[in-house]
């Protein structure tokens, strides 16, 4: 093709100077006045893989600026001969003696069209991974960046999703908005040729603040993942349970079925926010009734921290002594019991100071 290309530029002809005014008006029209910089409708007159030529009424056929024709592959099917489209001049005379082009004002409106298209069509783009991100892979596709939700992977990917970095998948698209500057799109959906309907429809029948049965997808140190009724949700770490959480693989099983209730539905990428602690009972909404503070209460010495020691009393409930409140006469170590009172509750915040019982009965502030 870049041959037949080649032989295209060299078959025409240099345009001779007229050696008089009838040999002028008998020529045909005047070449046009073009410059540099200057945006002027082109006429495609071949397409090939690494290149292709423009009729922009000059005396030689014009031809795409190097730096763009790697760009020749996306853009190839929107594309076809005798098409005319906007091409800025870069330069007139360039190596060889012919025009050179580009067609960025294209490429920048263009790609979101055809993102647009292949959205409505419900048509996989095929796009590089370039990195690995916080809650998913930012890909690129036509120089516009975007995003692979964690959730939008198939199974095989989802825990070590930075596998897919560096390599052309095929995905698609979930959400484009040019305004936005917004790409989001699913690997999982092309892989299992989901159509944008059939999400859309799966989509709607979930309820938020209503119970499903989910089953268990896959972890992350920020939570378990979980399909209900086909769509994909995540059960972040503060929403598995009323107590603190460090793992949570030690709450489920890949592959089990659980019960955990719709929080929230996200219309942009179809994610699911799910909680489990949800179904429980709140340890926090009786607090005050349960632990008044002329009560002394046993719990267990948690954890260490540089202002003091937290206590739990129960699974969801846990206070603080603080160092102030610790006398010589105390001693605390992790992982055993000690009496303590409540001193003050912060139910809002689900906080609560407590001070070590003493042996001779209530600690100083009640004596």
């Amino acid at each position: 093709m870049a041959t037949d290309n080649k032989k295209k530029i060299a078959n025409k002809s240099p345009i001779r100077a007229p050696r008089s005014m009838e040999e002028l008006l008998k020529s045909g029209p005047v070449i046009p006045n073009i410059q540099g910089g200057q945006v002027v409708e082109a006429r495609i007159i071949s397409i090939g893989k690494r290149d292709m030529l423009f009729d922009i009424g000059w005396k030689t056929n014009a031809i795409l600026v190097q730096s763009e024709t790697k760009e020749i592959g996306t853009f190839k099917t929107y594309l076809k001969e005798n098409q005319k489209i906007p091409v800025k001049i870069i330069t007139l005379e360039a190596k060889g003696g012919f025009p050179v082009v580009s067609l960025q004002q294209f490429f920048e409106q263009g790609k979101w069209d055809i993102l647009k298209v292949n959205f409505e069509k419900e048509e996989p783009i095929e796009v590089e991974v370039l990195n690995k991100g916080k809650g998913g892979l930012f890909i690129q596709v036509m120089g516009i960046r975007g995003v692979i939700p964690k959730i939008q992977l198939t199974r095989e990917f989802l825990q070590e999703p930075e596998k897919l970095t560096g390599k052309k998948i095929k995905v698609k698209i979930l959400e484009v908005d040019r305004e936005k500057n917004r790409l989001v799109v699913s690997q999982k959906a092309a892989a299992l040729n989901l159509t944008q309907s059939k999400l859309q429809k799966l989509f709607d029948e979930i309820k938020e603040n209503e119970t499903y049965t989910c089953k268990v997808i896959g972890f992350s140190d920020f939570g378990i993942f979980c399909e209900v009724n086909g769509i994909e949700g995540l059960v972040h770490i503060s929403e598995i349970s009323w107590k603190k959480v460090t793992d949570p693989r030690q709450y489920a099983k890949e592959g089990q079925e659980i019960q955990a209730m719709v929080l929230k539905k996200n219309v942009q990428d179809y994610k699911l926010t799910l909680s489990i602690k949800r179904l429980e009972n709140d340890p926090w909404q009786e607090i005050e009734n349960k632990y008044p503070n002329d009560v002394e209460f046993k719990g267990k010495v948690v954890r260490k921290e540089a202002y003091g020691y937290f206590v739990r009393l129960e699974p969801g409930i846990e206070g603080l002594i603080h160092s102030s409140k610790i006398g010589p006469e105390t001693t605390l170590e992790i992982d055993k019991d000690v009496m303590v009172y409540v001193e003050r509750i912060d139910k809002k915040n689900r906080k609560m100071s407590l001070v070590p019982a003493v042996s001779t009965g209530k600690p100083l502030m009640y004596r």
